[in-house]
């Protein structure tokens, strides 16, 4: 009897953390125990790995069996340890060479049949593995795809239990997974079917809508029903530019974390698009969970956009709870176990109707709220919250005229979007040397130090700060605006034309 490692990986938010399996078959009265702070998934690996032992035709020892996993302290979770934890018990017990176990890692939930099934979050994962020189990766042949996204790493795929322990025992060169030294770059996840060209009617919602895709500022849009606010949000995305291959994992990776990525295509490089209900409660915006942490709307928004429609009828407490990621771009998830911390950097586009009642106000027998309800249900959006909306857009109902008018100037999602990459390139130049990548990103700091526009271009943001209508996070967003207004225009400096618009879009509400 002997004692035989392998390792495998466990997940603290989106972060993969090595964990290193042990298992000892000796003397004592037979059973399995597996100690390390397992959960009840992990707990009940014990059953799982035994059927699959099994009923892949190999002998179970009859005897002892310990299962450690290192480090002790920290809290495992999941069932993906359930085949790092058969080839170490199979590797003590002499049925495969301990020594080929040590190296790989093991990745993979195992049927009673001995079967490998996939599981959530191998892309974060197999990220963790990779921090790692020469590393090898056995994932069930279902993930193979997804875990074949990191560069430098040998993925493994494998079906079955009985596939694995004769590759170990033939001492081959595995089934390696076929992925290019240098990965190109990802699949799309999801052609656009919809287009900028579909919204008539609203020239200054659809400017609204560039500058933002060109400075990755957030939105408030306020309008009756019907004027179009959820048709721009839902076009918003296809104005952005595809995500950079370090954004793609990053994204992908939470999507896998959360289990809702795409079997078909396991990149997402377009940048998502989430929705949430106004049901919805605070751990599904946030992130939460009784047991294991799971991102929530915010995080899956993740350089993508947020679209919250409706938004006063959202509890306050949960807009509210929007403030923290809106500035820091990230989000902590704090529970009695212990803190998790997702990525939360994306475009909030808010959309209110004036009224709850949403009806016309210029009919006879339409709208009845009197101001003082009207205040009320605008009220529930907090002052803290709007400071940090970077734009404010009236979406007013069209005539006919307005309408037929308009639809000469309507401009497809591809011609925008280019105007937005060359801004987004003006922007990534002026940014070079810097953490940086779009306007909104700056820090307060650098924004009134190396980023300042002249005093001349300043003068009517800082008339409205000494009038109290700006408030200091207020004149940084403005100013941020300003500078994203100039990289459309190909101007080197912010002047008084582009601070003057960014504070009507500011002052859009209230103005």
């Amino acid at each position: 009897m002997a004692v035989a490692r392998t390792r495998s990986v466990t997940l603290v938010g989106v972060t993969g953390r090595t964990v290193e399996v042990e298992a000892d078959v000796g003397n004592g009265m037979a059973g399995i125990h597996l100690i390390g702070l397992p959960d009840t998934a992990l707990s009940e690996a014990r059953e799982r790995v035994r059927s699959a032992v099994v009923n892949s035709r190999y002998p179970w020892p009859d005897a002892r069996i310990t299962v450690s996993l290192f480090p002790a302290s920290l809290p495992k979770r999941g069932s993906q340890f359930d085949l790092a934890i058969a080839v170490a018990i199979l590797g003590a017990a002499g049925f495969v060479p301990a020594e080929r176990v040590a190296g790989p890692f093991f990745l993979g939930e195992l049927g009673l049949d001995g079967r490998l099934r996939p599981v959530r979050g191998v892309l974060p994962a197999v990220l963790g593995a990779a921090e790692h020189p020469e590393v090898t990766v056995v994932v069930p042949a279902a993930n193979a795809a997804e875990a074949a996204l990191v560069p430098d790493v040998k993925v493994v795929p494998v079906a079955d239990l009985r596939q694995l322990v004769e590759w170990l025992r033939r001492g081959d060169d595995p089934p390696r997974y076929p992925v290019q030294d240098a990965p190109s770059p990802p699949r799309s996840a999801a052609v656009p079917t919809v287009d900028l060209a579909d919204v008539v009617g609203q020239p200054v919602a659809r400017r609204a809508l560039e500058v933002c895709a060109a400075g990755n500022h957030n939105l408030w849009m306020l309008g009756p029903p019907g004027t179009g606010k959820t048709l721009l949000a839902e076009r918003l995305p296809t104005l952005l530019p595809r995500l950079h291959l370090d954004h793609a994992l990053e994204v992908t990776a939470i999507h896998s974390v959360a289990g809702v990525l795409p079997p078909d295509s396991p990149t997402i490089d377009r940048p998502p698009f989430v929705s949430p209900h106004h049901t919805a409660t605070a751990a599904a915006i946030i992130g939460g969970g009784s047991t294991v942490v799971r991102p929530g709307a915010v995080s899956l928004a993740h350089r993508g956009v947020l679209f919250m429609d409706e938004a006063p009828e959202f509890p306050r407490h949960v807009l509210d709870s929007l403030r923290q990621p809106l500035e820091s771009g990230k989000v902590t998830v704090a529970r009695s176990a212990g803190s998790v911390t997702f990525p939360a950097r994306f475009i909030l586009v808010l959309a209110a109707n004036p009224c709850p009642c949403a009806q016309p106000q210029d009919q006879s027998g339409g709208c009845q709220c009197t101001p003082t309800l009207r205040r009320r249900y605008l009220g529930r959006l907090s002052g803290p919250l709007l400071d940090r909306i970077d734009m404010k857009v009236t979406v007013a109902r069209s005539s006919r005229r307005e309408l037929m008018a308009d639809r000469q100037f309507v401009e497809t999602s591809a011609t925008v979007a280019a105007r937005v990459l060359l801004a987004r390139e003006r922007a990534a130049a002026r940014f070079d040397g810097t953490p940086w990548r779009t306007n909104a990103e700056i820090p307060s700091s650098a924004l009134h130090t190396r980023f300042r526009p002249s005093e001349a271009a300043m003068k009517p943001i800082t008339t409205c700060l000494d009038s109290g209508t700006l408030s200091t996070r207020g004149l940084d967003r403005v100013v941020r605006v300003a500078w994203t207004l100039t990289d459309l225009a190909g101007k080197d400096h912010p002047d008084e034309a582009e601070t003057s618009a960014a504070l009507a879009l500011w002052l859009g509400m209230s103005g």
